[in-house]
């Protein structure tokens, strides 16, 4: 999913989308798309949005890195259930792993996420990453394994919890239904974490790896530095 601007990086995505930052002289959408090419996965969906045209070029068909890559445009920024569910023809029933382009993370992490969706299969298998206050992302709640609740952004000091949507997902085919039942949330977004809540309820399933390491949301420019200073695969 990379179809945002990074608002938050001001002149940096000027010119380009924020996807394409560079990071240890790479973008770091590349760096992502490596990573999951490395779990042995071929085929890649592209959804991009703001200067798009810049991953197209970059991306091509895939040929380069060994991919075969498509893309989708999604013309407006209607939120991460929005584009998630642009995959839909792509995934022609099957599950997805679903990544944002702007979350780099240790590429064992996408093998580790694959791994539990094969070994028991349900609504989705979500990445969770430790935060001491989740209120800029999404808080998660959970029994173990399983995944009771999902809040996106609440109030700063609120959640008590500390695990947080780490932006790397791979979601089964139940999730497409609960996608085009999405209503705007009070952001005017179609939230993800909305349709994780929905799986929760019908009763689909949703587990929680837990993903150490290195983990960052480039969306800041001191989070690009941190990510400058500390990326190494």
């Amino acid at each position: 999913m990379a179809a945002g601007r990074g608002k938050r990086l001001g002149s940096l995505t000027t010119e380009r989308p924020k996807p394409m930052l560079p990071v240890r002289g790479r973008p770091v959408l590349e760096h992502i798309v490596r990573g999951l090419l490395s779990t042995g996965l071929g085929e890649i969906l592209l959804v991009v949005g703001y200067r798009g045209e810049a991953i197209v070029e970059h991306f091509g068909d895939g040929a380069a890195l060994g991919a075969r890559i498509a893309y989708v445009w999604q013309s407006a920024a209607t939120g991460t259930g929005a584009a998630l569910a642009c995959g839909r023809e792509f995934a022609a029933g099957e599950p997805v792993l679903a990544a944002y382009g702007d979350i780099l993370t240790d590429p064992a992490h996408y093998a580790a996420l694959l791994a539990s969706y094969a070994a028991a299969p349900c609504g989705a298998v979500i990445g969770v990453n430790y935060m001491e206050d989740p209120s800029a992302g999404a808080a998660v709640f959970r029994e173990g394994e399983r995944v009771t609740r999902v809040v996106e952004k609440p109030p700063p000091g609120t959640a008590r919890c500390h695990w947080n949507v780490a932006g790397v997902s791979v979601f089964g085919p139940a999730v497409w239904p609960i996608l085009d039942a999405l209503t705007l949330s009070p952001r005017g977004e179609y939230e993800l974490t909305a349709a994780i809540e929905r799986l929760i309820r019908t009763g689909a399933g949703v587990r929680a790896v837990e993903l150490g390491g290195f983990w960052s949301d480039i969306g800041t420019p001191a989070a690009l530095a941190e990510a400058e200073r500390l990326w190494t695969s």
